[in-house]
């Protein structure tokens, strides 16, 4: 029961300052402009994304898309929820991972079914030699669960090597 009273309160966390965000970058700054916040490195941006992760599928013209990206979300969360229900007691990272992408996929989702499309809002950049597509807080918890959980993998392959 406590491992999930911990995913609760780690998934709520997250969806509350994605969504947090998402709003103060929407009331505080018109659509398509950007912030300079250190020069030639990062700024805030207000971006509508169609498209998944890092602006993927952005100019895709299926006019199913926003039903299709619905529908895989949700699917996701699913996933993730089961999964999560599945685990062992004694994987806390796991917990941990599984609920940064719980939390993030349920954080895009909110975007598509209140708006249509997601809000990215940080924009990381080199001068003009290299440029990240713009992310958000949801993103970013997806992307440190994919990477912790296949860390945790490789480490528990090296650890089973070694027995």
């Amino acid at each position: 029961m406590k491992r999930y009273i911990i995913v609760f309160i780690a998934v709520l966390g997250i969806v509350g300052v994605d969504q947090l965000t998402k709003y103060a970058v929407s009331q505080s700054l018109p659509l398509h402009h950007q912030k300079e916040v250190i020069k030639n490195f990062f700024h805030i941006v207000h971006i509508r994304n169609p498209g998944i992760a890092f602006g993927l599928l952005t100019q895709a013209g299926a006019q199913y898309k926003l039903l299709m990206l619905l529908l895989v979300s949700a699917v996701a969360v699913f996933i993730v929820c089961y999964v999560l229900y599945q685990l062992r007691k004694g994987s806390r990272l796991q917990v941990i991972c599984f609920s940064l992408l719980l939390g993030g996929a349920a954080g895009n989702l909110i975007d598509r079914f209140r708006i249509g499309e997601v809000i990215d809002f940080l924009d990381v950049h080199w001068y003009s030699a290299f440029h990240w597509p713009a992310f958000n807080v949801a993103d970013s918890a997806i992307t440190i669960g994919i990477i912790l959980l296949g860390l945790d993998t490789i480490l528990g392959m090296k650890k089973k090597k070694a027995a």
